[in-house]
């Protein structure tokens, strides 16, 4: 629609005076190049039959030439005559005395006849061949050429000359002539209807020709005065495209296009990223089998009332990745109301699910904050004072082996409690960290030591791998010890019946490292990940739910990250990502 647009506004610039003006200009040469070239077409072709003419002629002459020699009849020349007009284009050749009667003619019912078109006496043939056009009524054009017939040099006076006359004289008994003639003349009647008919096609091409000329010419002209105009309107087209391509390439969001016969006219890089499609193995295909099933159910329902539909969905794309997206899809028309097809908009909205939860998450860990605050002192003093009556009760009843027993179990669970309450009054707070650079190799392998013992136990075999160049991090070195030691409790307890616990260290990209703690346990079931650090979520049975929420929140205060991967009955993968500060950056890259 906007080249239209454009080259409507280039042909609507046009001053109409530049049309005028060039037909005015072109128009006079044309037709007198055309007319020229009629009229020599006519003139050569009157020269060719005016040659041809006098050729015939001059054999004539030449042959009855040569009859004189060998003493011929007029029977002979009369032969002679005939053959010589057996020729293409001959109408008539004939020969005629001074009063017009003829004496040979190609036709021998003509002998003894007048010529028709003979000239007046007063203007007879002279030696010069001459031409004219002759029609005859009702009969073709015939072009005539004719001249006094001279068979010797001596006709006039000359004995063969008379000899021949004589022969002539006695063979046209038409004729009833006792005198010679002193003068003949012979016509060659030649047939204009192949040059008239070559001429009219020649004319029409002529014609034709000018007017193709004039065609060209005038075009010319115009792109003389228009050639400015269709390059700014070209720049400007390209800039505009390239404009458009560069903004639909970088466009933050995905795009589709696709035609009305539902197949894929164009995408951009972003939605290739997203779908993990290939121009090659998407372009031109059809939508429905490329595009993800979800994806296609919005272009269906664009089909029916809906001109525009826009929603959230979750798209399942190449290697069974679930994407959450927000779409766009409407029909695309042009100006007049025809239908192109359909043009789709879609954004990744994993971040912003994320910090949706993350919101979600603090708004309750805010709420459990609060209600802690309150609740933690009016449970305390009421365990302390329990705590102490069974320590009495205890001290009193030695001697009381069920009692003791009994009093055992208050104070453990009154400590349990306390834990529990410390724990909640921890994950309320505010995580304050008291960072320094420690060595991330000996860090890491003495907080495995805290391990050792139990992972025998169970039959663990723990396994290290640590390929980063990183040396040092700054960390706090108690609070990681305790986001460490709960990641491996949490590893141990999910490997029952024995099993691999594997710890690795990489560097990413030199800004941040990656702790990878992964176990060979039961896993961790797809609904259940995106709620394993919300506050007392727990599958254990004498979890407390709150020690990935505190990990989580100390690995914030140290600004990383935590990323887990499990798959049921193959175990878990928990990737912990820590910045490192400028100092240990620059020991890193050896500065």
């Amino acid at each position: 629609m906007l080249k239209r647009t454009e080259n409507n506004r280039f042909w609507a610039g046009v001053p109409p005076w530049i049309l005028i003006g060039a037909v005015a200009v072109l128009f006079p040469i044309f037709a007198f190049m055309t007319i020229e070239n009629i009229h020599r077409y006519k003139k050569n072709s009157i020269q060719m039959l005016m040659e041809k003419g006098a050729a015939l002629i001059r054999s004539f002459e030449a042959g009855a030439r040569t009859g004189m020699g060998m003493q011929w009849s007029g029977r002979q020349l009369q032969n002679l005559l005939t053959e010589t007009a057996q020729q293409p284009d001959i109408a008539y050749l004939l020969v005629t005395d001074d009063k017009g009667i003829i004496l040979a003619h190609n036709d021998p019912s003509q002998i003894g006849k007048i010529h028709e078109t003979r000239l007046p006496s007063e203007a007879p043939p002279s030696e010069t061949v001459t031409g004219r056009v002759l029609t005859p009524t009702g009969g073709q054009k015939i072009f005539e050429v004719f001249r006094v017939f001279a068979p010797s040099k001596t006709h006039t006076t000359g004995h063969q000359y008379r000899f021949i006359i004589r022969g002539w004289l006695k063979a046209c008994i038409a004729c009833r002539q006792d005198t010679v003639p002193t003068r003949l003349s012979i016509y060659v009647g030649l047939d204009m209807s192949s040059i008239d008919a070559a001429r009219k096609s020649d004319t029409h091409h002529t014609i034709v020709m000018g007017l193709f000329l004039l065609f060209i010419g005038f075009a010319g002209i115009m792109l003389l005065f228009l050639a400015q105009g269709y390059r700014a309107a070209s720049t400007s087209l390209s800039r505009i495209k390239a404009f458009s391509d560069n903004l639909v390439e970088n466009m933050p969001i995905g795009l589709f296009a696709i035609d009305q016969h539902n197949k894929i006219a164009s995408f951009n890089q972003v939605a290739e990223t997203i779908l993990s499609l290939s121009w090659d193995d998407a372009i031109r295909k059809d939508a429905q089998e490329v595009l993800p099933c979800e994806l296609w159910a919005q272009i269906e329902q664009v089909n029916g009332e809906q001109e525009i539909v826009e929603k959230e969905i979750d798209c399942s794309v190449n290697g069974g990745k679930i994407v959450s997206l927000g779409v766009s899809a409407s029909r695309l028309h042009d100006d007049k109301g025809t239908f192109l097809g359909y043009v789709m908009l879609f954004k990744d909205l994993s971040e912003v699910q994320s910090l949706r939860k993350e919101i979600a998450r603090s708004q309750r860990l805010a709420s459990v904050g609060s209600l802690a605050a309150g609740v933690a002192h009016e449970i305390r003093n009421p365990l302390s004072s329990i705590k102490g009556f069974a320590t009495y009760f205890k001290e009193r009843h030695h001697d009381v082996a069920e009692d003791q027993q009994i009093a055992d179990i208050m104070v453990q669970e009154v400590d349990r409690l306390n834990r529990v309450i410390g724990q909640l009054l921890e994950l309320a707070r505010p995580v304050t960290i008291s960072g320094k650079a420690l060595r991330i190799r000996s860090f890491l392998e003495d907080s495995l030591k805290l391990v050792e013992r139990q992972a025998e136990e169970k039959n663990i075999r723990i396994r290290t791998r640590f390929s980063s160049r990183v040396e040092e991090v700054f960390v706090d070195q108690d609070r990681m010890n305790q986001v460490l030691l709960n990641l491996y409790l949490n590893a141990l307890d999910a490997m029952e019946d024995g099993g691999t616990l594997n710890v690795g260290l990489s560097s990413n990209g030199k800004k941040q490292i990656d702790i990878s703690i992964s176990d060979t346990g039961a896993g961790i079931r797809q609904e259940d990940l995106s709620h394993i650090f919300d506050p007392y979520f727990t599958t254990k049975s004498s979890g407390t739910g709150l020690g990935l929420a505190i990990v989580h929140n100390i690995l914030e205060a140290h600004k990383g990250k935590i990323r887990v991967d499990s798959l049921p009955e193959q175990g878990t993968t928990v990737t912990v990502s820590l910045p490192y500060s400028e100092e240990c950056k620059a020991k890193a890259n050896g500065e």
